[in-house]
This record gives C-alpha cells, structure tokens and sequence, in this order.
C-alpha cells in the first residue's frame, strides 16, 4: 500500500474580483474550494491513475472533515490524526494580481505527532510512504527524520519531496525517491543551477549522500533522473503552461504508480515528466487521459 503524508494540509479558498478596492466592500464573480497539500495532492494523482492510497496526516474541526469527506467522495481512503484546532483555510485572491493569504495551521501535540508515527510504525516492507511538503511551525524540524527513521525500522520504503535541510537529513536513510527542483538543488549546494548538464553533477551528490533515485525538475528545460547506475534526461514537452501548481506532486505520483505497476525505472521517469507536464497544461491537477496523451513526446537520454 502508498501512503502520503500531509502534515499541514489546507482549505484553498479561491476568489476572483474584477479588482481589489483596499478599506471597501468587495464582491467575488467567482469563488471555489478544495484541499490543499502536496500529499493529498499526491494521493489525488495516484487515485486518477488507478493507484490506491491512504492520506496520512493530521486535520481538525470542520475544515478537516471537509477534507477528509472531499477526499472519501473520491474513493480515497484517509487515516488522519484528528487534532484539536480547526484545519487551516489558505486564500487565494485572483484579481489584476493574484494575492495569496495563508494561515499558520492548527497547533500539533507532541500525543498527536506520537499517534502519527504509531500509524507509520504498522508499516511492512511492502508499503511505501511519501513525504511530501513543509513541517508545520508547532513540529521539530526533526519530524521528517523521525518518520523515516520508522520506515527504516520497518523496511518500508518512503519518497521525499522536501526542500534544504528536511531533504537533505533524510538522506542516510536511503529514501527510495527524491524530488528536488532546480532551485531547489541550488539552494542545498548554495549555488544557481539552470541546465540539466549543471543538476547533474550536484544530483549525483544527493546519491552518493544516500538517495537511491532522484528526479530534478528544471521547468522548460526538462528534467533529468539519477541513479548509481543511469542518468536519463527528458526535454520538456511542448504545450502551454496555464498553472505549474501541483505539478512536482504529479511528478511524484506518475513516478510512483508506474513503478508500482512494471518495476520499470525509465517506465516510471517517463510518467513522472508526463504527469508533471498533463498538470501545468491544465487547471487543477492533471486527468490519466491527458497524461497517457504526453507519454509518446517524452524521448529519454542517457548522459552517462
């Protein structure tokens, strides 16, 4: 079985004004909700794929049933921790700019975060757990290592999609997949990455450090996959971008689902820009139909 985890998942509110008159009364032409969070997002993509998975995390009060209900509408089963505050609402305010509002989450127990890890620790060598997303500011910076730590014990797999420090500390544990954009993988090397032929050199860093796969998104430059073994590279598909919003999830879940289908690491890389790709094409997160309609542009590479 996949499970996601989503620490601090969200209600996106989505309002579009004609215009934002600061200190009046304003009235939206359009407004829209939906869960938030890279794991849930994750959990989404794998659904449209016809890959089961349980959503882990924590979520409270009535925002967190309406995610979890949302989530169930979908046949998606769920497994939260149910936590005493109120899951937060992020607003998304689209207008001549688009102007984003986010709330901080609810506050997590250290009983909360122990029913977590008691979640993770009935994990077997047969389930993979993908971490995706930041620690909510109530949790040690610490969590991820943590629950890695249990996978590690328990010989279950896991993914991390993480930025700087929460990457890099899981990777003694050997995580199955990392996901780092190219700003990203600057950030961690403190340098400026722009090319597939400059991600390669510092991705395979990341393999030596304990990563057993890595992906490295760069945006209309491709993407590039590293292994001890290969170096794939995949030019990014021609099409026009309308949102990159989920679009590293989506990476995520297409390399996931496919690897969980044929053990094939190219088959997967192939997904994964394919999926990546369907996303940004599209509003909201990307359908199996328009993944399946990218995969024969994808052309893979080796640069070993």
């Amino acid at each position: 079985m996949i499970y996601t985890v989503t620490l601090n998942p969200s209600v996106d509110y989505i309002v579009e004004l004609e215009q934002v008159r600061i200190g009046e009364l304003n009235r939206t032409k359009k407004e829209s909700k939906f869960p938030g969070g890279k794991g849930i997002n994750v959990s989404q993509v794998l659904k449209r794929l016809n890959v089961d998975s349980t959503a882990l995390g924590f979520v409270g009060g009535f925002t967190g049933d309406y995610i979890a209900n949302y989530l169930h509408s979908l046949k998606i089963a769920t497994d939260f921790v149910k936590v005493e505050e109120d899951t937060r609402i992020n607003v998304k305010i689209k207008s001549e700019e688009e102007t984003e509002i986010n709330a901080k989450g609810p506050k997590i127990t250290v009983d909360d975060f122990e029913a977590l890890k008691n979640k993770v620790r009935t994990l077997t060598n047969e389930d993979t757990l993908i971490l995706a997303g930041s620690i909510p500011s109530t949790m040690p910076n610490h969590t991820y290592e943590e629950l890695v730590k249990i996978c590690s014990e328990q010989v279950a797999s896991f993914v991390v999609d993480a930025e700087g420090d929460l990457l890099r500390k899981v990777l003694p544990y050997k995580p199955f997949l990392i996901k780092p954009n190219h700003h990203e993988l600057g950030e961690i090397f403190n340098t400026v990455i722009t090319t597939p032929e400059e991600a390669i050199p510092y991705a395979n860093e990341l393999v030596k450090e304990g990563a057993r796969n890595v992906i490295v998104s760069l945006g209309d430059k491709g993407a590039v996959f590293i292994n001890h073994e290969i170096v794939l590279y995949a030019d990014a598909l021609q099409g026009e971008v309308k949102s990159t919003v989920g679009s590293g999830d989506s990476m995520v879940a297409g390399f996931v689902a496919t690897f969980e289908k044929t053990n094939s690491l190219e088959d997967a890389f192939r997904s994964s820009v394919a999926a990546g790709s369907a996303t940004a094409f599209s509003i909201g997160l990307c359908t199996k139909e328009k993944i399946e309609s990218l995969l024969s542009q994808v052309k893979l590479e080796n640069k070993r």
